[in-house]
């Protein structure tokens, strides 16, 4: 899953009217989502939160450039906030799935249609700048608005993209990539704004002001304090007292979470407590935080205990709401805190089901979901099978020097049975989508040409679903087959089951490959998909008969 974020920054913040045309052309946009719309009055400066999938978003944030130079008018704008721009900043912010790199390529698409369509001056910043001096908005953006007329004309102001030419109305854009900002308060058992201040200043990137072997403050050539740096990089933060909680808070920003985790600071935190005689008893989160942010706590804090780390992505949320105290003061909902959540729910329309509900739908005169969602929910729980058995087989003293590998092996179960279970329902939507093709116009020839390419273009979707659902339960089957000949010899028929049921899912969706490729025109396409889906099948009959042998020889 490929998901990006994007924080434009428009200068209107009293105009709901201006506002909402913005944001209108974002929502219009297939693969997005809207997450928030902040205007401020004094500051005259809208922040417009987005997310989805890469391309969708920058077609998103195109359109809501375009928009903002068309209803905003920068020569008549006053605010608090600095500005250049009517669309002022928009950073990209990759979160799952999609590399800096690629968001980078991203930021630079972006900013060539801004300035070769709009014609709008655009300055790459941050980790998209081509040159040091444009990596900070500040520099960039110094003079503001009022000083582009004479900027554009010097060299070294030259833009990255567009002409080189004031635009009255819209100014200059700057566009780049720069990393996700979490926003994270950890509690403290004072009321003491400064005890939580001190603890602040010894662990943010800026520290504190430096002192001599004597005691005595630094002060640089021209008087001012020189700072000793903190413990960790990439990390803002400040001391408060919040009246409404009756208690003190370290307030801080990891402006690169990647590299100072929440979770590493949380814990440095607790020892720097402990040492003033205070006690952390939680934290919590301003805003959203990405999924792997929250599940390498989970990850940290089960390693700490000893713990398989080969659990469900549900158990590891709940170790890190836990750990990190993230419930203390108001509840955490990861549905609504996890950015992937918000865009992409956890649960699909099957899935969600209990397994009453969902084998009266499959027993249900519809035809969907059918024998495809069928052979990926059976594949899952082979998957399952092979990962409980890799943990019971963690707990086990006799293998402990086994554990790298269980747990290696725990992991990557779980996150086959993940996927399978996402493939129940996209089995049903590939379906779907068939039928949507098969319904389209076909009154004139160019329709009649849309719908076939339609039909076609489904029908090869409908046919790799399957083919990944054989993929992910060759998988599994591999990790019941080493179970069984590795693991705990009291769960070895559990092994034996895992592989029979991820063999049956396997075989299933090799139904399905089938029964789907008898419609398509591609023999090229056709040919790839079989000599595959063959291999597949002949590999997993070998490994299906080898755990059974193994399982034979312990029951």
């Amino acid at each position: 899953m490929k998901l990006i974020e994007c924080v434009p920054n428009f200068s209107e913040g009293r105009d709901l009217n201006v506002i909402n045309q913005i944001t209108a052309k974002i929502t219009e946009i297939d693969g997005v989502k809207l997450l928030d719309v902040d205007p401020g009055n004094a500051t005259n400066r809208t922040v417009v939160t987005f997310v989805g999938e890469p391309n969708a978003v920058v077609e998103a944030a195109f359109q809501a450039i375009k928009k903002a130079s068309e209803v905003i008018d920068l020569a008549k704008h006053s605010g608090a906030h600095a500005r250049m721009g009517a669309t002022d900043v928009c950073p990209l912010i990759p979160i799952s799935g999609v590399t800096t790199e690629e968001c980078i390529e991203l930021s630079e698409k972006l900013a060539k249609r801004v300035g070769e369509e709009l014609e709008i001056p655009v300055y790459l910043y941050e980790k998209s700048a081509k040159s040091p001096e444009r990596t900070n908005l500040a520099k960039i953006r110094a003079g503001e608005y009022e000083a582009l007329p004479e900027k554009l004309k010097k060299p070294e102001w030259k833009p990255d993209f567009g002409p080189a030419k004031f635009h009255s109305r819209a100014g200059a854009t700057v566009i780049g990539v720069r990393e996700f900002l979490i926003a994270y308060n950890i509690n403290l058992n004072t009321r003491s704004e400064a005890k939580a201040h001190d603890i602040a200043k010894g662990i943010r990137e800026k520290g504190r002001w430096a002192r001599d072997e004597k005691g005595n403050f630094v002060f640089d050539e021209n008087g001012k304090h020189v700072f000793a740096p903190g413990i960790f990089k990439e990390l803002k933060g400040v001391g408060w007292y919040i009246d409404e909680y009756g208690v003190a808070q370290l307030s801080m920003n990891f402006t690169n979470y990647k590299i100072t985790s929440i979770h590493a600071v949380f814990d440095e935190v607790c020892r720097q407590a402990e040492k003033r005689g205070l006690r952390v008893t939680g934290s919590e989160l301003v805003g959203l935080i990405p999924k792997d942010a929250i599940l390498a706590a989970g990850n940290h804090y089960l390693a700490k205990q000893g713990s398989s780390l080969g659990v469900s992505e549900e158990e590891l949320i709940h170790i890190a709401i836990k750990s990190l105290g993230l419930d203390e003061l108001t509840e955490f909902d990861p549905d609504k805190k996890i950015i992937e959540f918000m865009v992409f729910p956890r649960k699909g329309n099957l899935v969600k089901m209990d397994l009453r509900e969902f084998a009266n739908e499959t027993a249900s005169d519809s035809v969907a979901p059918g024998g495809g969602s069928i052979s990926a929910l059976a594949g899952s729980l082979g998957a399952a099978l092979g990962t409980m058995v890799a943990n019971l087989t963690f707990v086990k003293k006799e293998f402990k020097a086994n554990r790298p590998r269980l747990n290696e092996l725990a992991v990557k179960g779980q996150t086959l049975k993940d996927e399978l279970l996402q493939l129940v329902d996209k089995d049903t939507d590939a379906f779907n989508q068939i039928i949507a093709a098969i319904r389209l116009p076909k009154s004139t020839a160019d329709e009649k040409a849309t719908r076939l390419k339609g039909i076609e273009n489904a029908t090869k979707n409908a046919i790799l679903v399957p083919l990944r659902v054989m993929e992910t339960c060759f998988s599994a089957l591999e990790i019941c087959e080493e179970m069984a000949r590795n693991g705990n010899k009291s769960s070895v028929s559990d092994a034996g089951v895992g592989a029979l049921v991820a063999k049956a899912g396997l075989e299933g969706a090799f139904l399905n490959v089938q029964i789907n490729l008898k419609d398509l025109k591609d023999a090229d396409f056709e040919n790839e998909v079989m000599t595959k889906a063959k291999e597949l099948s002949a590999k997993a009959n070998i490994l299906q008969d080898k755990t059974l042998a193994t399982v034979k020889q312990h029951i």
